[in-house]
């Protein structure tokens, strides 16, 4: 009697394993199945919208790119390729009387699509045998700025003039005007770029008749910073 209890009792058991195995397997492939489906790739607009994403996050900025808070400063030489000058020493016209030119211009700030520069500059000329030396201060609005990338720009300033040696009885003082044209690359090398420009330079004496009108051609350096 016994025997026959033990017998009844290892058939229940294994009946009662054989009913859960089907429930453990179909657990786990469920549990597979969705790792499977977490692990899926993503498709749609959200697959899209990572992707631009990522793109522009590992898009480096332009090695020739200068931004809205740098600052360049720009040392440049020119030359007079023609001049002319009134009441200047004598009466009649002379010609050719602009020689060489040396500045320096710096860019302190930005206003909407425009450089906001402060030009300094030192010029030779030749007036009846002799050679008056001036210095420039020039206030210069740059179109477009310089974070616009674009090569090509133009300018405009003006400001005030003073002769470190000027002829007898000419004025110390005088009122220049500069417009010009140009092209710049920056960051050529690092920080340190180039520009070619050229345009007018003029002035007029404020305290005698002088007058001088000049063109000219710049090459120099830049310096971003």
């Amino acid at each position: 009697m016994k025997f026959l209890l033990f017998i009844f009792s290892v058939l229940l058991v294994t009946e009662a394993a054989l009913s859960n195995q089907p429930y453990r397997v179909g657990r786990k492939i469920a549990q597979n199945q969705s790792g499977k489906d977490a692990e899926a790739p993503k498709t749609g607009r959200q697959k899209a919208q990572e992707y631009f994403q990522s793109d522009a996050d590992k898009a480096p900025r332009s090695s020739s790119s200068v931004s809205s808070g740098d600052h360049y400063l720009a040392i440049h030489a020119s030359n007079y390729m023609n001049s002319e000058t009134w009441l200047w020493g004598q009466k009649d016209k002379q010609k050719d009387t602009g020689k060489s030119g040396f500045g320096v211009t710096y860019r302190f700030d930005e206003w909407g699509q425009t450089d906001l520069d402060v030009r300094f500059e030192l010029n030779e000329f030749k007036v009846v045998d002799q050679k008056p030396v001036k210095f420039t201060i020039l206030p210069v609005i740059v179109f477009p700025e310089a974070g616009s990338q674009f090569p090509l720009y133009f300018g405009a300033g003006a400001g005030l003039g003073v002769f470190f040696k000027q002829i007898d009885q000419e004025s110390n003082l005088s009122f220049d005007y500069q417009l010009f044209m140009g092209a710049r690359f920056f960051n050529i090398a690092g920080s340190t770029g180039f520009f070619i420009e050229t345009g007018i330079k003029n002035h007029v004496h404020l305290l005698s008749d002088g007058q001088f009108n000049g063109t000219y051609l710049a090459l120099g350096a830049l310096f971003t910073f």
